[in-house]
């Protein structure tokens, strides 16, 4: 899937953000598997409605046809057997892909990075804890009255996460005070960061570019405003990154 679209929800975008990790990218697949298995159900339904309502009224009109009775369970073992076997193995169709991405979700491959997040209210904290000097920094949201041209409102901060793609990075998400939820889209990550608990997820980033996301977790009057922003760079970039950090 190449996608090189914005790392942000676009005006009047219904679909997904572009996919930018692995993750998000079966995320989408196992979204259009099931929206496909909604639409024949729908159709397989509609269809059944049509033919006990419409088709039969309008047999009823012309022959003067009645509905027939049946008794459970002696006339109806057949119908019970299939509507109890077809739900069964449309369940297992889906059960099967959705425990793939799942446990895909969960793994956390021997991490060359790992990067602390830490909630406040409200506002994020970042550590690097793989190299010999402490780097750690506050992100907080750019204010409207300082936003340049171009930069985008409530989702800009002043300091972003700068991270290498085609790297597997552990992400250790906690709290400072209340419940928050460290969420990027476009990345396919939504991690809870609760208080005197480490939480952990991974980060493998295919393309360069800015992916913003936001608290997902409702932790107080201005939950609205910290933004989370990842800068994926190259190697080469990131080394310079962390060399002048």
């Amino acid at each position: 899937m190449n996608s090189i679209g914005p790392g942000y929800a676009t005006k009047w975008q219904l679909s997904f953000q572009d996919p930018a990790s692995p993750i998000m990218e079966g995320i989408i697949h196992l979204h259009n598997d099931l929206l496909a298995f909604m639409i024949a159900i729908s159709f397989f339904v509609t269809w059944i409605l049509y033919r006990t309502i419409v088709r039969f009224k309008a047999t009823e009109a012309t022959s003067g046809a009645k509905p027939s009775t049946w008794t459970m369970p002696e006339n109806a073992t057949l119908l019970e057997i299939v509507w109890t076997i077809a739900p069964s193995f449309i369940l297992l169709a889906i059960a099967i892909p959705t425990f793939a991405l799942l446990y895909a979700m969960d793994e956390v491959i021997d991490p060359a990075l790992t990067i602390k997040a830490i909630g406040h209210q409200w506002y994020w904290s970042y550590e690097y804890s793989d190299y010999d000097k402490n780097i750690n920094f506050d992100s907080y949201m750019v204010n409207e009255d300082d936003l340049k041209l171009g930069d985008l409102r409530l989702l800009e901060v002043d300091h972003r996460v700068v991270v290498p793609v085609n790297t597997h990075i552990r992400v250790i998400v906690t709290s400072a005070d209340v419940l928050h939820s460290w969420a990027v889209p476009a990345l396919g990550v939504k991690m809870d960061a609760c208080p005197g608990r480490l939480n952990q997820t991974s980060l493998f980033i295919k393309r360069t570019g800015l992916f913003y996301g936001q608290c997902s977790e409702i932790c107080g009057v201005n939950h609205a405003f910290m933004p989370i922003v990842i800068e994926a760079v190259d190697l080469p970039a990131y080394i310079k990154y962390i060399q002048e950090a």
